[in-house]
């Protein structure tokens, strides 16, 4: 067919002649005609048997390569991050690389619900998310003093930005101020900005919030929401103190604003962590966590836990944006937290992406990037390259790696001198090299050689 011998509308043999004339089973031929029929090379006609197709072949046109843009911006972070030249790049879309993981126990998982679930994948599913993933959700929640209850306080939803979504369309109105965190995950800001919200940054340092400012910021625009990363910081990688904890949950119920804790990071630390939705007993702090960053990035399960009063409403509002959540991922998380693999795998992981960590900062130092504090866990290390990094980032998307100007993670996208490095760099040979061509030695070691030289 693709050399023409047999042209469009010739008929194909019938199942059983071919059969014959090959010496093979009747079965062997329907399925290879059903392949070719899937294919688009064959069509069946009832009655009449097998027809070649006419498969017109559509012109080579190369797609336009759009120009490199003046500044970084989120829209072109994310079209390069996720396009089909970043695939496999290190750390480039905040991903662990994918030698970090276990794709063994996420295959074996996939086996093993496909061969006991059968009709159970057939439907929709539960609107809230897979009943006996709730009650593990639950179980591992109650563990770190959060009092989570299955049905009244959790429902599932498509990874973490998901429910970041939903929780932003049930409470923000065009107008609300919502505070957050500055640095923090760029992308945040753009789902505000699309709500008409009015994003406001509160300073982050390595305990936390500057409690100060947010009190001041509190009492002056009156927030309705204030969203913060307790554990695990995104980009810096601190996590809160006791202090900081207490600091933002009296401020809360002091303003009225309720606080939304994006856990996505949380499972790197080492141990210990504080978080706010345990503290507060989930009465003012929605709590947002998932898997997809440990597991896999194509298992999109992430999940809410939520005052009572606000799971019915946030349910609904996933029905309506989606209905119901893929049930066939969420059995897969749960049958790797049934048989008791994630938590070995967290520590596994954990071990390796702080190995990394230091090697990425002694990297890092070698080449004069600047960490005022170094993160306390994490994937990411927040960098200081005393010079505006959005050049920085221009010039090492030109050499296939993807770094993000620290000027993204402030709400209102000021000049900056920091960067968010992946600490997978370190294991990228091409990548180290881009950065020493772009950093290159830090200017005392210049200096020195050239006094050497003289």
């Amino acid at each position: 067919m693709e050399s023409q011998v047999l042209r469009a509308g010739a008929r194909l043999a019938s199942i059983r002649d071919f059969a014959v004339a090959e010496g093979v089973s009747r079965f062997t031929v329907v399925q290879a005609y059903d392949r070719l029929v899937a294919a688009g090379f064959v069509e069946s006609r009832r009655g009449a048997g097998f027809f070649v197709t006419h498969r017109p072949t559509p012109p080579l046109v190369p797609m336009p390569q759009p120009a490199a843009p003046a500044r970084v911006e989120v829209s072109w972070l994310l079209r390069s991050m996720f396009s089909e030249a970043a695939v496999g790049t290190p750390g480039g879309p905040g991903l662990l690389p994918v030698e970090w993981l276990d794709a063994d126990m996420v295959a074996a998982a996939v086996r093993a619900v496909g061969r006991a679930a059968r009709g159970g994948l057939l439907g929709y599913g539960h609107p809230r998310g897979f009943v006996p993933l709730r009650q593990q959700i639950a179980a591992r929640l109650q563990a770190d003093g959060i009092p989570a209850h299955p049905s009244h306080h959790l429902v599932t939803t498509a990874g973490v930005t998901q429910g970041l979504d939903l929780i932003l369309r049930h409470l923000v109105q065009p107008g609300d101020t919502v505070l957050v965190e500055d640095p923090a995950w760029f992308l945040m800001f753009a789902r505000l900005a699309a709500f008409g919200a009015r994003v406001v940054g509160v300073p982050r340092g390595p305990d936390g919030p500057d409690l100060e400012a947010l009190g001041r910021l509190a009492q002056e625009h009156q927030p309705k929401l204030f969203i913060i990363n307790a554990a695990v910081h995104n980009p810096t990688g601190f996590s809160l103190s006791a202090a900081g904890a207490y600091g933002v949950l009296r401020a809360a119920e002091a303003y009225g604003f309720m606080v939304v804790e994006d856990d996505t990071y949380g499972d790197l630390h080492p141990g210990g962590a504080i978080r706010l939705a345990a503290l507060d007993g989930l009465r003012r702090v929605i709590y947002v966590s998932g898997f997809s960053k440990m597991l896999a990035a194509s298992l999109r399960v992430g999940f809410i836990a939520a005052p009572p009063e606000l799971v019915q409403p946030l349910t609904d509002l996933k029905m309506l944006t989606g209905l119901t959540t893929p049930e066939l991922g969420e059995r897969v998380v749960h049958r790797i937290l049934a048989d008791g693999q994630y938590r070995r795998h967290v520590e596994r992981v954990r071990l390796r992406v702080d190995d990394a960590r230091e090697r990425c900062l002694k990297l890092l130092a070698s080449l004069g990037v600047r960490v005022h504090h170094a993160p306390h866990a994490g994937f990411f290390v927040w960098g200081d390259c005393g010079r505006d990094t959005q050049p920085l980032a221009l010039a090492a998307a030109e050499q296939g790696l993807i770094l993000a100007p620290g000027s993204l993670f402030s709400p209102d996208q000021r000049d900056s001198t920091l960067m968010r490095f992946s600490v997978a760099i370190v294991d990228d040979a091409a990548s180290g090299r881009t950065l020493r061509a772009l950093l290159g030695p830090p200017p005392d070691s210049a200096a020195k050689a050239r006094g050497r030289v003289d």
